[in-house]
């Protein structure tokens, strides 16, 4: 017992207060054996392993080395325009955060002009040691009563992890109109640790949901995938990732689990009872999905990167995992 107080002290506040909630969770949770480990993160991020016994043994996911992986965040960086771009010292927090993982979906880009996600680019290949590229998203929201909400996604990626495979294309959503701004998808190979393809890529779907339609919009979300499918039938791997608003008074975790997406299909990376918000309030908005194992890359690690407490940065955290190289 004493041991293990000690590393509960050891823990920064931010892992406590992520761990308290989801120690309660599978304290409360039908599966007994499946159970959470938290361990310190290398700054101030929260690395989770899911400990999963039902097979007997010890089926903890493997610590695998940094290198040995690829790590995927999404991160909603709230009203990201020209006025926030112009604030080098956010900026430099901003680069600082994108440049932890190797592939980041970013969310609410807001710029009219259009030039702050090339500039932000910029910013990341002048400090980083690595090459950045990006696949970028037309302005979402096509629809005419989307309009006045447009905004852009971004997938920004160390080109010695990860190939883009081509431009990637915003989901068709002119027949159902299910969303206000449209899911964008892209397809990416891992490459391995010498930079080279590794013959397996996945697809990333990002979004950013209506906060008053989320709900709605979350039970979209397989057809999306069931429709991409359809046209790319040589691909099997898809990742889901964004700002859901998949909480607190948007979406209730009943009504989550009554949603198409928690068919088990679909492993929810991100659960209900982690805190991705800046602000005081307690709320899982942004979430990570996958219609699997991920060919067995998908390790079991993930975090909520709370390496910032400024909410000029944003009122969002990134939220992030791990993909065996």
């Amino acid at each position: 017992m004493g041991d293990y107080n000690g590393y509960l002290q050891g823990l920064s506040l931010a892992a406590i207060l992520i761990l308290a909630p989801i120690a309660l969770q599978s304290l409360l949770s039908d599966d007994a054996d499946v159970v959470y480990v938290f361990v310190p993160g290398e700054d101030e991020t929260t690395t989770v392993y899911i400990e999963n016994n039902s097979t007997g043994g010890d089926a903890r996911a493997p610590e695998l080395n940094r290198s040995e992986v690829a790590r995927i965040a999404t991160f909603n960086i709230k009203v990201f325009g020209e006025t926030k771009m112009g604030k080098p010292a956010i900026v430099d927090i901003l680069v600082d955060t994108v440049l932890q993982y190797d592939l980041v979906a970013v969310q609410e880009i807001k710029d009219i002009d259009q030039t702050v996600p090339y500039d932000f680019l910029d910013a990341l290949n002048n400090k980083s040691v690595s090459t950045w590229d990006m696949v970028l998203s037309p302005r979402s929201g096509l629809q005419d009563d989307d309009q006045s909400s447009q905004e852009q996604y971004a997938f920004y990626y160390n080109t010695s992890v990860f190939r883009s495979m081509g431009n990637g294309t915003l989901h068709n959503d002119s027949v159902d109109d299910s969303f206000q701004r449209e899911p964008f998808i892209a397809q990416f190979e891992v490459l391995d640790q010498n930079g080279t393809g590794t013959g397996f890529d996945l697809s990333l779907i990002t979004i950013h949901t209506k906060p008053a339609a989320a709900l709605s919009e979350i039970n979209a979300l397989p057809h999306v995938v069931d429709t991409y499918l359809e046209q790319h039938p040589n691909e099997s791997e898809i990742v889901i990732l964004g700002d859901f608003n998949a909480a607190c008074s948007y979406v209730s975790s009943n009504e989550l689990s009554n949603s198409p997406l928690a068919h088990s299909n679909y492993t929810w990376v991100i659960e209900n009872n982690v805190d991705t918000t800046v602000s005081d309030n307690y709320c899982a908005y942004d979430r990570i999905v996958t219609n699997g194992d991920l060919d067995g890359r998908l390790v079991g690690t993930w975090g909520v990167d709370t390496s910032f407490s400024d909410s000029d940065v944003s009122d969002h955290y990134p939220v992030w995992f791990d993909i065996r190289k």
